[in-house]
């Protein structure tokens, strides 16, 4: 099976790159997105670096996400995607 990665562009304003499925909710309004190895995209140092998601709280690799939480999905750039390749490779 193909991985489908994408950069994620949240409400609260965080970039984000991760591989992403999207699954049936079971009641409207409940999560509809699996996002698998999820790291933040930071470049407020000039440098692009990737920071594990909510690395301070859970050890995780998986998280469920509504999609109204999210503005947009676009590819990553090839720099960007063989760092992520690189970092999330087993």
């Amino acid at each position: 099976m193909e991985r489908i990665i994408k950069v994620i562009a949240l409400m609260n304003h965080h970039l984000v790159i991760a591989e992403i499925d999207e699954v049936a909710a079971a009641d409207i309004g409940q999560p509809d997105c699996k996002v698998t190895k999820p790291f933040i995209i930071n470049t407020e140092s000039g440098q692009t670096i990737l920071e594990p998601y909510l690395n301070t709280v859970t050890r995780d690799e998986s998280f469920m996400m509504g999609s109204d939480k999210i503005l947009t999905l676009v590819e990553p750039t090839p720099t960007l995607l063989e760092k992520y390749l690189d970092l999330t490779k087993e």
